[in-house]
């Protein structure tokens, strides 16, 4: 792909603009259809294949409590705080329960009708690969037939929907490097939020840089840059002050920030002021050895995975009632625990639909009854719900996207409308 001069420029400009911003590619101009002009989308890709079994319980199921002796969650129970929270709506039977570390985060989300999850979800691979999965996953295209060699993918599911706005989408990926999700044709920024802090240019070089500029074509482009510089500046100094109380309160036991949490603010606050298309990973999420339960590793990542999405929730103020967000990994792990207290690599997973506008507080997608039959494989939960299927129908009515423009997104898959928004 060819750059002109002035996209030359651009990179030139922002990728100098803070040290935080590693950028691999221009920013496209923001477009939403007609009555979507707000709309905006978070990716949270928990790479390792986290236990959907133990965040979305199956508390009704004796099987789970046969098959998990030491990792299980206790049922619901309102005087046993390492109890699993109760999902029902009022005369509904107490089928799935919630891992406790999020009770105080995501359940009142899910009490505001802004939760959903999708259980018995993920995509048709088979190959248990965290680095097959994950990139077949983030291409969105349709898996190899059983015995081909591996495809080269390339453009991701998330470029080819900046693509299918019309060239007018503000993406970006708050990674390191830029993921298989955001490769493709739209060329997309990756804005590293680690060690956010020193800026790259004093007051003096801004005034040179734009005056060496002024009454040029590419002046303006010369602003935006220095804007968005001030922008993720002023988000990571908001951020830190915020921080510090945090620190303060904790002397009387309050939970601190964690890492996810700080970006996911900062993330917020860039998502007000400029991204529509965003996408994050999270790693740490295979838990082959002393998993735990009500508390231990699971649950300790499940406390500042739950801390992180609900501060971006408030942060994003009025923008969250046209923002959705979905939390998905690679697969979920086997129904059954290993000999280490632990889990591993497994199949279907449970996917968390969030937002202002989400038809939450509910479950959403094909179901059954967790016993032995149902598994995939005898080991692990089986897919019902296609992740490509699931998403193409949330992006079909966020951004009203026609069939043709649909089908660019994910081929050789019909969209699944399941009322998640």
């Amino acid at each position: 792909m060819m750059l002109s001069r002035r996209d030359m420029l651009k990179l030139a400009l922002v990728g100098a603009a803070h040290p935080l911003l590693p950028v691999r590619g221009i920013v496209s101009q923001a477009f939403a259809a007609p009555g979507a002009a707000d709309a905006k989308f978070l990716l949270v890709f928990l790479r390792g294949g986290y236990d959907a079994a133990s965040v979305v319980v199956p508390v009704a199921s004796d099987f789970y409590y046969e098959v998990r002796p030491t990792i299980a969650l206790p049922r619901p129970d309102p005087g046993n705080p390492n109890a699993a929270v109760a999902l029902a709506r009022p005369n509904d039977a107490v089928v799935w329960g919630l891992h406790p570390a999020l009770e105080h985060t995501m359940l009142p989300l899910w009490q505001k009708g802004q939760l959903a999850f999708v259980p018995f979800a993920g995509t048709d691979d088979l190959t248990r690969s965290h680095f097959e999965t994950q990139d077949s996953i983030e291409s969105g295209m349709p898996v190899a037939a059983p015995g081909n060699a591996l495809r080269s993918y390339g453009s991701g599911f998330l470029n080819r929907l900046a693509a299918a706005l019309d060239g007018r989408a503000e993406p970006v990926s708050f990674t390191d490097g830029l993921p298989t999700a955001m490769t493709g044709d739209i060329i997309v920024p990756n804005v590293s939020l680690k060690g956010t802090g020193r800026p790259a240019f004093d007051d003096r070089q801004v005034g040179l840089l734009s005056g060496m500029y002024e009454g040029t074509r590419f002046a303006p482009l010369i602003t935006e840059g220095f804007d968005l510089r001030k922008t993720v500046a002023q988000q990571a100094e908001m951020v830190a002050a915020g921080t510090m109380g945090e620190m303060q309160a904790a002397n009387r036991n309050a939970i601190s920030a964690t890492g996810f949490q700080l970006e996911a603010e900062r993330m917020a606050g860039l998502m007000k002021e400029k991204f529509n298309i965003a996408f994050i990973d999270v790693g740490g999420w295979d838990t082959h050895v002393n998993q735990g339960a009500a508390q231990g590793q699971l649950a300790s990542l499940l406390t500042s995975l739950g801390q992180g999405i609900a501060a971006f929730a408030e942060r994003m103020g009025s923008a969250w009632d046209q923002t959705v967000v979905v939390v998905l990994s690679e697969f979920g792990r086997t129904f059954r625990e290993n000999g280490t207290h632990g889990t591993d690599h497994g199949h279907g997973s449970v996917h968390w639909v969030l937002g202002g506008a989400v038809h939450g507080g509910r479950f959403a997608g094909e179901q059954v009854a967790v016993t032995p039959g149902s598994l995939n494989q005898n080991r692990d939960f089986p897919v019902l719900t296609e992740y490509r299927a699931m998403l193409g129908a949330i992006f079909k009515r966020m951004y009203l996207l026609d069939n043709a423009r649909l089908a660019n997104v994910f081929p050789g898959t019909a969209p699944r409308e399941i009322g998640l928004v």
